[in-house]
């Protein structure tokens, strides 16, 4: 048998061993399944880099590499010796297909060097190492490594580099220059006409790098850094992320036998970090008596989580700290501020009232943590952290007092933003006067929509935070901020918790209004659930409030809104006696925002009582004072209960365009839940005139735009044919 065959079916009897198909062990070593076949069958020539890459994914080390051929001796023009110092090769090296081709696209680019950069322990020297193993035999030279410490208290100069890689090239000692210069033109000059990959690992500067590039276009080099190193503007870049679910869940499950659901989990508690999965796969091995729920409970605990992730030899929080060690100290207080933030991300102006500093300046120090990779950058203006990277960034030392006044001002420029927002949506809503600390950031131009859309996770979480933390004031103001937006998209879970929070706050600031205001505030979101009986005892806790500090005008919103609870009950002559005493209130008040909103009210339960043209020339007039006043969404609900009232005078043409009308302004006003209304309105219209095929064409939109329209509180759905 010829070495070639010996290796060919060495290799196969591995792969079976280890249960690969070809395709499978093609996809790990990233070779074609067909050069694999050629070399199982001796049809090609294998080489020392498929060989490293086939033992670490076999579990096999040196047993190919021993089957090699031997290369025919050949004449060299040179004295010196072919070098090869690359790393062996990851074992159980997943998920990375798309990087590895474009590091090798990027070094067979006229530049020919890449960078490839990320945060700590995402894996960056595997992925250089790997692909460096797959290119290496095209180099006739071979293949300098070289690990340049960027991040260490003392990072290898370029003239030491120099000196070092000299002598792999065979330059005797004495006749390396002291003078660097001198030394870096003869290294320069000793790579003329050679092939070679060159790979720099743990560069920490774009300035500690370029002294290292090679004149010599054959010459390939590959480089690893923490940061992105963008002043190199040659340079291919390649910046590497977090694993991919499914491919950190096969590495997990490769280093620990887990089973999907397990390994799934244990890879999140990782961040899908190669190097936390490693660990943890380390310190499982390394304690017999513990199984992979021991590990998943002590992972499970984000606190302690980065303090697990350490197997005495690899800590995951030491490969943060070299990354953060680089930052200034500018840097490294917003870095511990931005920790404070407990949402998923933050724009520019937050990150400003977290730092009191000017937008500009924050700009200027958010680009420099996203440039180390401390910080993550989803959009444009927005950033964000890992969530073990901001773990660790609530660890940065801070002076006394810092973390408390940061938060401070987050909370207030949040309130004012979700206020000014707030405004935009509703300009007509009682507000209370609320006081804002000099400092914060100039308020911007925004849509109240947008805006909020973009940010009630995020007002949500800080809600919840301010009220951990003592702010309590903030914690309801944001709450009740939150209420306008949280009824037009109908988000009701997050509506009821944050005023759950909020009422809790209010009590704890000892504010009675505030505290009456929530409670009816998250009556309004019982009732839009369907909750009726909860509500109501919420409107009745506000009611005596609102009576206990003589605020009329809040016993009047009480009664108005327990009134629509007893009309969703059923119980219509108690809700008309209700609304009709808000009304006289609202009407003395010169509310006429509220008097039509209760007028609203009043049509829908003259629909209920058979007084429907009544109720339609009610709604009617609410339509003329919403439009005088600008209140779109309030229009649209107005048009949906003229709607209601005509399909039950029979007069179905009007009813078709009252619903009409209300789809287009819902839509324009983003209010989903009063589109649906309207197009399933326009669908019991079709099916009174027995167009049944129009009719389930609008069903189906109303189903598409807002499914399940509650039959309680929506009408059309309550009377819609089965």
């Amino acid at each position: 048998m010829s070495e070639r065959a010996t290796f060919g079916a060495e290799l196969r009897r591995l792969r079976h061993a280890a249960g690969l198909s070809l395709t499978e062990l093609a996809d790990r070593v990233h070779y074609s399944k067909g050069y694999l076949s050629k070399v199982e069958t001796g049809l090609t020539t294998p080489n020392a880099a498929l060989a490293a890459l086939c033992e670490a994914e076999l579990g096999a080390p040196g047993a190919l590499t021993a089957l090699l051929p031997r290369e025919p001796a050949r004449r060299r023009t040179r004295p010196d010796v072919r070098p090869s110092g690359l790393p062996p090769a990851t074992a159980g090296f997943t998920g990375r297909a798309a990087e590895l081709q474009a590091v090798r696209d990027a070094l067979e680019a006229e530049a020919g060097v890449c960078v490839v950069s990320g945060m700590g322990g995402v894996g960056k020297t595997a992925l250089a190492v790997r692909c460096a193993h797959r290119l290496e035999a095209a180099f006739a030279d071979g293949c300098l490594f070289v690990d340049l410490h960027g991040h260490a208290d003392a990072p290898v100069p370029a003239a030491a580099v120099h000196d070092r890689l000299l002598r792999v090239l065979g330059v005797p000692a004495e006749r390396i220059p002291a003078d660097p210069d001198d030394r870096a033109a003869l290294y320069r000059s000793r790579l003329r006409g050679r092939s070679l990959l060159l790979v720099l690992d743990n560069a920490g500067s774009a300035a500690q790098v370029r002294p290292l590039l090679p004149a010599e276009p054959k010459c390939r080099v590959l480089v690893t850094a923490r940061s992105r190193l963008s002043a190199l503007d040659d340079a291919r870049h390649v910046s590497l992320d977090v694993l991919p679910a499914d491919a950190a869940a096969e590495l997990v499950s490769a280093l620990t036998g887990a089973g999907e659901a397990d390994a799934a989990r244990v890879a999140d508690r990782c961040g899908r970090l190669p190097l936390a999965i490693r660990i943890a796969a380390a310190r499982l091995r390394a304690h017999p008596a513990w199984d992979l729920a021991e590990l998943d409970r002590r992972l499970a605990d984000e606190a302690g989580r980065l303090g697990e992730l350490d197997d005495g030899e690899r800590s995951l929080s030491a490969a943060f700290r070299l990354s953060a060690r680089q930052l200034g100290t500018a840097e490294a207080r917003l870095f511990g501020l931005l920790a404070l933030h407990p949402g998923s991300d933050l724009d520019v102006r937050a990150a400003s009232a977290l730092g009191g500093l000017p937008p500009r300046e924050t700009d200027r120090l958010l680009d420099r943590l996203h440039d180390a990779y401390l910080v993550t950058q989803p959009a444009t203006d927005r950033y964000g952290f890992h969530d073990l990277l901001r773990v660790f960034a609530a660890g940065t030392p801070l002076a006394e007092g810092e973390r408390e006044r940061a938060f401070g001002r987050l909370a207030a420029f949040a309130v004012r933003e979700a206020e000014r927002a707030d405004r935009e949506l509703a300009p007509q809503r009682y507000r209370p006067e609320i006081a804002y600390p000099d400092g914060l950031p100039e308020p911007a131009p925004l849509d109240g929509v947008a805006w909020f859309r973009a940010e009630w996770p995020n007002l949500v979480a800080l809600c919840r935070r301010a009220g951990e933390l003592g702010e309590h004031e903030r914690c309801w103001q944001l709450a009740f901020c939150l209420r306008g937006y949280f009824f037009l998209a109908k988000l009701w879970d997050p509506w009821i918790a944050t005023h759950r929070w909020a009422r809790a706050a209010a009590e704890a600031a000892g504010d009675r209004w505030a505290l009456a205001t929530t409670t009816a505030n998250l009556g309004v979101a019982l009732v839009d659930r369907g909750d009726l009986d909860g509500a109501s005892e919420c409107y009745r806790e506000a009611l005596r409030e609102y009576r206990a500090i003589g605020d009329r005008h809040g016993e009047a919103t009480a009664l108005a809104h327990d009134a629509w609870a007893a009309h969703y009950r059923g119980e219509h002559a108690a809700a008309l006696r209700g609304f009709r005493t808000a009304l006289e209130f609202y009407e003395q008040a010169g509310n006429d925002r509220n008097a039509a909103i209760t007028n609203r009210g009043i049509a829908l339960v003259l629909v209920a009582l058979g007084e429907a043209a009544e109720a339609a020339e009610l709604a009617a007039g609410t339509l003329a004072v919403f439009d005088a006043l600008d209140l779109d969404l309030d229009a649209a609900m107005a048009l949906n209960c003229l709607g209601w009232a005509r399909f039950h005078t029979g007069e179905h043409d009007l009813a078709a365009a009252a619903y009409r009308e209300a789809a287009a302004r819902a839509e324009a006003c983003d209010s989903e839940h009063e589109a649906a209304r309207a197009y399933t309105g326009l669908g019991n219209v079709a099916a009174a005139r027995g167009a049944r095929e129009e009719a389930a064409g609008f069903w189906a939109q109303a189903e598409e735009i807002h499914p399940d329209l509650d039959p309680v509180v929506v009408g059309e759905a309550r009377v819609r044919p089965a």
